[in-house]
């Protein structure tokens, strides 16, 4: 009698997955076959939201190749798709970071304070429209705007007030700020020392991710090349003076948001993240000493299982990448840490009270993709700025989550299914297929230039838009389940017009009180510093915030030199 076995696939031997395959088959012929032919399947084609067809069932044959060391691996280890850190959150729950800020610096010190209170463990900076461009509150482009999508800042005065009684040592801060992330940075530094908190013991995060800009959200001022100079600049810095500070946050978010599936999201971001390695080698750092310190920022969509498995295709990308393209030695580099936000694209004005449930299916995704930080959209926020009451539920699905769900109680629960792992594994290839054609167009920045990944984001943006006009894809609420003649049934935050007059009056007051002169010396001298693109701008930022130099004042100086970019359209 012969001993010899059939050869093993991965974690299945080949004589294993040929008896699924049968009794899977005979499945399919029987049982299956006799009950659909009564009652057919409700469509005739399922798909996530980014059109990735689902098959109706999910068993080894799915992952055929699978190996459990190679391709998963326990958390903390390579290629850490089970999660970053060893016992995630067995031993650390993700920190609850609400995207906040409205009014006047006042205000949001006020509801800062308040988030803390209810259990907030860190925090995230919304901006206005004008401190978002770099415009004072004065700039008649300013105008009926200042405060009304965050808070008004316009001198290091304002940050002061904003951080009045919260230890800036004892509490990360995330700032969502880009073109003028460097002026923002420098405010921070400043006001942390102010409170006798020196620069190497703060911690948070910038976005100061300028590809994404020209990518999807078109938040640019100058053009590529010296936005993506000041982004060098900041990693430079923190890499040698502050290091416990993320210097780039990569942003998936703003791509998603924009229309793209969630494979497009994947992909840009990398190929943006592959960029940014690039610059800080080409900067002269070693990329252990700055790449520990790049984090990533994704969408939490409401397609349960493909945001799961993003997220975790995305770690083990991330680490394959930093490994095997870039060799980096510290373990750290490979890591993939990355804060989530629930979508803000799948809320809606109708009935929006389901917002709710939307944001707990999506925080529970992020949750279960092994995120580090998550923010929790309020039910309010196509109509305006959460109130108190909003932001509190917000707060609270995400503590509910982590305290009675039982969600939290064991690492990377769906590794292992066999849906799970298969559409991890579509993900990643399909991201790969986007990664590799941008290579070959010279990588991110040449395909930017030509229109690539924006024309791939329109069209996958139309594509879904037809689907929810045929009704293929449901949205409770707005193409069906629709209530005619219904409500606004919730209260809306509503900004005081004073807020402009006071921001106004502030900014007025602090350029009396300055050394005007001392100041219009030194704008020059950042302008003769921007000419020299050798040069590393964030100490003589520092220093202009110190001297209550406005993000108008120094945002327009380096526009001087730089110029302003025009989006030339690719439509």
């Amino acid at each position: 009698m012969s001993t010899k076995t059939k050869e093993k696939t991965g974690l299945f031997s080949e004589e294993k997955l040929e008896e699924v395959v049968e009794a899977q088959r005979e499945w399919e012929e029987g049982p299956l076959a006799k009950e659909t032919s009564k009652h057919p399947e409700r469509m005739p084609r399922f798909s996530t939201i980014s059109d990735l067809e689902i098959n109706r069932l999910y068993t080894p044959r799915d992952i055929p190749n699978f190996d459990y060391l190679r391709d998963l691996n326990f958390p903390g280890c390579y290629p850490f798709t089970r999660g970053v850190h060893t016992t995630m959150y067995r031993g650390r729950l993700w920190t609850m970071r609400q995207f906040a800020g409205f009014g006047t610096p006042e205000q949001t010190n006020e509801r800062y304070r308040y988030l803390l209170s209810i259990g907030q463990t860190g925090l995230s900076i919304a901006f206005d429209f004008p401190t978002l461009y770099g415009r004072d509150s004065d700039d008649p482009m300013s105008r009926g705007e200042v405060g009304k999508c965050g808070v008004a800042v316009d001198t290091l005065k304002d940050f002061e007030i904003i951080f009045e009684g919260i230890p800036m040592d004892k509490i990360t801060t995330s700032m969502t700020i880009n073109p003028p992330a460097i002026v923002l940075l420098a405010m921070y530094i400043v006001a942390a020392e102010k409170q006798g908190v020196s620069q190497d013991k703060i911690g948070g995060t910038v976005q100061n991710d300028m590809l994404k800009e020209f990518i999807a959200q078109k938040t640019w001022i100058y053009p590529p090349i010296p936005s993506l100079r000041l982004v060098r600049d900041i990693v430079v810095y923190c890499t040698h003076h502050v290091p416990r500070w993320n210097t780039i946050s990569i942003s998936g978010y703003h791509i998603r948001e924009a229309g793209s599936t969630a494979v497009q999201e994947l992909a840009f971001t990398l190929a943006d993240g592959i960029e940014y390695v690039k610059m800080g080698i080409e900067a002269g750092l070693d990329v252990d000493a700055f790449a520990p310190r790049y984090s990533f920022f994704f969408d939490s969509h409401m397609d349960f299982f493909e945001e799961i498995a993003k997220m975790r295709a995305a770690r083990r990308m991330w680490a394959k990448i930093m490994k095997e393209r870039f060799r980096a030695k510290n373990p750290r580099s490979w890591w993939m840490r990355f804060h989530t936000q629930t979508a803000g694209c799948s809320l809606t004005a109708q009935q929006p009270l389901n917002n709710i449930v939307r944001t707990a299916i999506e925080a529970l995704a992020a949750v279960l993709g092994g995120t580090q930080s998550l923010h929790t959209n309020s039910m309010d926020e196509t109509w305006a700025l959460p109130t108190e009451e909003a932001v509190t539920v917000a707060l609270r699905t995400q503590q509910i989550i982590a305290y009675e769900s039982g969600v939290a109680n064991t690492i990377d629960p769906l590794g292992g299914s066999y849906f799970i792992e298969a559409l991890t594994n579509e993900m990643e290839e399909k991201a790969w297929e986007y990664i590799n054609k941008i290579e070959e167009m010279g990588g991110i920045i040449p395909a930017i230039e030509v229109g690539y990944p924006q024309k791939e984001i329109t069209e996958a943006a139309f594509r879904y838009q037809q689907q929810l006009e045929s009704k293929e894809k449901i949205i409770v609420g707005v193409n069906e389940f629709i209530m005619p003649g219904e409500e606004l049934p919730i209260e809306i935050l509503k900004v005081d017009p004073e807020v402009e007059r006071v921001q106004l009056e502030r900014l007025n007051e602090v350029r009396k009180k300055r050394d005007n002169a001392k100041v219009k010396r030194m704008l020059q001298d950042l302008r003769d510093a921007a000419a020299d693109e050798k040069e590393n701008l964030m100490p003589i930022i520092i220093d202009l915030v110190r001297e209550y130099a406005s993000i108008g004042e120094i945002m327009g100086a380096m526009k001087d030199v730089f110029g302003e970019y025009r989006d030339p359209g690719y439509f």
